[in-house]
């Protein structure tokens, strides 16, 4: 074999999650040769690369993060901090302590939940504490906003009752507020996706609002993300990237960028948290009213004559649905259109529903860690249907592909966290919740790794080697897992090489 001097040869790696040991080379961005270490000098000698002893580690396809707002996400990491805090009065008050010296700048914070609160988010709360600066406050799920006066009459809504403000009108509110200068975010963007390579992360699916392509497409000239993009379109973009004749899974920007054409995201519901995720059931307390039931994002018309104009253009649908009613919908849409594509959240769904995944081809994109971080406020607005809520284990009994993600910033970009939530159900000391939907390490490991469940010759070099086989470890030790190296492409994205 010819000498590359940009091959790699991994020697002594454990070849998947109890696995053997191998040698796997590497060269042009792909992976040339996989043979058993117990083959060496038997005539199946790799060479013609620089070795890399890495004495019983393990090599997994590399991870995916299927679900990701990434300008949010990297923004988020440079906000205040709302997690944990129990009430609306409380947020208040944590404004007030980190607010630090009085500026005009908008002081914006992310991650609040209100879901099980017992007071209501409201302006004159933050009024009270920051009567002058502008505030907005972003509710964990993405789906609501709230604001101060100050911070609602910059946008021109000093009249909203209340300054909580959810759904498409919470978008259109926080695309209207000062950003921070692009070059800024991008640099937050790109140290985000050196932080995911970090956890083993070797491609993304961008769902970030906006014209996501152009901003991909700007990106690549500057800098080579850490991670494959996959930047998805919005239907205000749709006829755009049809005129430049753009398919889903086709090149964007510069040469070798890594970067892709994604799906279009529609949404057929809101949340859960916002009680806005649309079901078949009423939501206790609002039996009797317009929102009863959550909300219609899309009439199914609609949805259907967009799924189909994108797909005769080559491009795959994403739909959002998280109640069983929308998912019921979305199905129904793909059924009628008859085209590949994705379901993302599903969260609740009806036992009818299961089977039509794999029956239509349609990738169940799901985020593991929403079933730990929400399963308190399932209990209380989907009592007695938390059985099939977030039922990833009848979901792939069923045949359907699952893929994970993050949804973040709704919670970390960090595969490893998604895994140990399907795995265990819980992520404290309570029992599991609902443990008959637990999935199998193995099984895991495939969804996080975006079908991915064998290292072949000829498959792209994007790989992962972790310090603790994944079958010996814990619930913590899968949080926390230990991530050694991380190649994109062929290329070290994360590691000591």
């Amino acid at each position: 074999m010819a000498d590359n001097p940009s091959a790699l040869i991994l020697t002594r790696v454990r070849l998947g999650a109890g696995g053997p040991l191998a040698r796997v080379r590497v060269a042009d961005g792909r992976i040339t040769h996989v043979v058993p270490e117990t083959d060496a000098g038997s005539g199946a000698e790799v060479d013609g690369g620089r070795q890399l002893d890495l004495d019983g580690r393990v090599l997994l396809p590399g991870l995916w993060d299927a679900h990701v707002h990434l300008a949010e996400w990297a923004s988020a990491r440079h906000r205040l901090d709302l997690a944990g805090i129990a009430s609306a009065r409380a947020v208040a008050e944590f404004v007030r302590e980190r607010a630090g010296a009085p500026d005009g700048a908008v002081l914006y914070g992310y991650g609040f939940r209100d879901g099980l609160w017992a007071d209501a988010p409201h302006k004159a709360l933050l009024d009270a504490v920051l009567p002058d600066r502008p505030v907005a406050l972003v509710s964990a799920d993405l789906h609501a906003a709230w604001l101060n006066s100050a911070g609602l009459a910059l946008v021109g809504r000093g009249d909203h009752p209340t300054g909580l403000i959810r759904e498409h009108e919470a978008f259109e509110v926080l695309s209207a507020l000062p950003a921070a200068p692009t070059d800024v975010v991008d640099g937050w963007i790109e140290d985000a996706c050196l932080a995911a390579a970090a956890r083993g992360v070797t491609g993304l699916i961008d769902f970030q609002y906006g014209d996501t392509v152009a901003d991909w497409e700007r990106r690549s000239a500057q800098f080579r993300p850490a991670v494959r993009v996959s930047a998805a379109v919005y239907p205000s973009h749709l006829d755009a990237a049809i005129r430049r004749g753009l398919r889903t899974g086709d090149e964007v920007g510069a040469d070798g960028s890594l970067v892709r054409m994604g799906p279009l995201k529609l949404f057929t519901d809101g949340s859960l948290n916002t009680r806005t995720a649309l079901c078949r059931d009423p939501y206790p307390g609002l039996e009797g009213t317009d929102g009863a039931h959550g909300i219609e994002e899309t009439a199914p018309e609609e949805l259907v004559r967009l799924m189909r104009h994108a797909a005769a253009h080559g491009i795959e649908p994403a739909v959002h649905a998280i109640g069983d009613r929308a998912n019921t919908v979305a199905l129904d849409a793909f059924e009628a259109v008859r085209c590949r594509g994705r379901i993302e959240h599903a969260q609740l769904l009806s036992p009818q529903d299961l089977p039509r995944f794999a029956q239509l081809g349609v990738v169940a994109g799901v985020q593991p860690r929403h079933l730990t971080d929400d399963r308190d406020v399932a209990d209380r607005y989907w009592a007695g249907r938390t059985e099939r809520a977030f039922a990833y284990g009848d979901l792939l009994a069923a045949g359907a592909r699952l893929e994970f993600g993050s949804d973040a910033p709704v919670s970390p970009l960090d595969p490893w966290l998604a895994i140990a939530s399907a795995v265990s159900r819980a992520d404290d000391e309570r029992p599991a919740w609902h443990p008959e939907q637990r999935l199998s390490v193995p099984d895991a490991l495939v969804a996080a790794a975006r079908g991915r469940r064998l290292i072949r010759v000829g498959e792209p070099a994007d790989l992962v080697v972790v310090d603790v086989d994944p079958l010996d470890a814990d619930p913590d030790t899968l949080r926390a897992m230990p991530v050694h190296a991380t190649l994109t492409n062929g290329r070290w994205t994360h590691g000591p090489y």
